[in-house]
């Protein structure tokens, strides 16, 4: 489909969804973003549902400023796969120590690893820049610099809600490693205390929701905050890649006969902000719940863990800002799930694929989110779909 525009928005509302499909209260957040005086455009994705703040699956162009809130508390969070060289056919039949090799490498929930990862012993990481990231670490807000050995420690861990670890299998019988994860608690805390820093500033007070709040350009605040926010995506980026490490190493244990190889890995960010050039315009755009796909840009999109993800490129549509949806997008909330799904249901939906399925998952359930095919349907203007995925291990945060 191609989009449709929302009417009565004092910006353009560029939406790739059904609107009446769209929850009441997503749409008046939607219409809520258009009345900040920065907004250039909006352009809505098909996974669009309620978010705190600004809705999730939102693109949201800003001239000089940024809302904190609008890029939500898990900054860079986003996706990273890579295809390898193994088939369906190298994996065992019995696919529970896979699960479990995996879950020891990479600690999930609130888990940590005992000691910094070193990523100069992880095969094939690229180290470039390590040193000058954390050195960086100094100037970060004073608020969160008493937890850098929590932020050394959790680098390179899942975290827990719809994180996740995958092995895949496409259309062709290849196998894939995909994973989801962002900044972790360090990430959390940066975003926590700028949305008070901005909630306090003067030109916000009066908005018509106090999660709207912005930072404006050439003041101090937008500075510390845009120093803070891009070096959280930095390590989000960070902490995917030697994820990724680690679980490359995991499978070239499990399957030391076939000597796997791996191609380049694809990553992208769907939790973020980035400097973009619209229409002789400098613009700070941010995707909450939303990934680049300018043209001919990798990204990915990935379903529930019942269901299976794509792989896409991007067709650099500029009236969705070169972005497309991050995923199928829940449908119900955590306790909607809660209360109408049991253990069984888990149990019939993730049938054929190795993963939990205790109550502590349900609300993950496939019947939570929306069918991934629709969504991808909805955006065929934004992407081509380059791969189709279908899990059969699923390790949950």
């Amino acid at each position: 489909m191609s989009y449709v525009e929302v009417p009565g928005a004092k910006v353009p509302i560029r939406m790739w969804a059904d609107p009446a499909s769209v929850e009441d209260v997503a749409m008046q957040q939607l219409r809520n973003v258009s009345t900040l005086p920065w907004i250039k455009g909006l352009a809505v994705m098909p996974d669009v549902h309620y978010g705190k703040g600004a809705t999730v699956g939102s693109v949201i162009a800003m001239h000089g400023a940024v809302c904190p809130a609008a890029v939500g508390v898990d900054i860079g969070c986003g996706m990273s796969a890579v295809r390898t060289s193994l088939t369906a056919n190298d994996l065992p039949g019995d696919l529970s120590r896979l699960r479990s090799k995996v879950e020891e490498a990479i600690p999930v929930g609130r888990g940590m690893h005992d000691s910094p990862v070193d990523p100069g012993r992880l095969h094939g990481f690229a180290v470039g820049g390590w040193d000058d990231f954390w050195g960086r670490f100094d100037g970060v807000a004073d608020s969160v610099k008493f937890r850098q050995e929590r932020a050394t420690k959790q680098m390179g861990t899942l975290g827990s809600g719809n994180h996740f670890v995958e092995i895949c299998t496409d259309t062709t019988g290849a196998i894939w490693l995909m994973l989801h994860s962002g900044s972790r608690n360090i990430g959390k805390e940066l975003a926590d205390f700028h949305i008070g820093v901005a909630q306090k500033l003067p030109h916000n007070q009066g908005l018509i929701d106090r999660d709207l709040a912005v930072f404006i350009s050439d003041t101090p605040q937008m500075a510390a905050y845009r120093n803070d926010l891009f070096w959280a995506q930095e390590y989000a980026k960070y902490n995917r890649s030697i994820m990724m490490s680690l679980l490359k190493d995991v499978i070239r244990k499990e399957f030391r006969k076939a000597k796997p190889t791996f191609e380049p890995e694809i990553s992208a960010h769907h939790n973020y902000v980035a400097e973009e050039r619209y229409e002789g315009m400098d613009l700070l755009v941010t995707r909450k719940g939303a990934i680049r796909a300018g043209s001919g840009e990798y990204g990915i999109i990935p379903g529930s863990m019942g269901t299976g993800s794509y792989i896409v490129k991007g067709l650099g549509n500029e009236k969705a800002f070169n972005s497309a949806s991050h995923g199928a997008g829940r449908r119900m909330s955590r306790n909607a799930a809660k209360r109408r799904f049991s253990t069984k249901d888990l149990e019939e939906q993730t049938r054929g694929v190795e993963c939990r399925k205790d109550s502590g998952v349900v609300d993950e359930i496939p019947g939570a989110y929306k069918p991934i095919e629709q969504v991808i349907d909805q955006q065929r203007d934004l992407v081509e779909v380059v791969a189709k995925l279908k899990q059969v291990v699923c390790v949950k945060g």
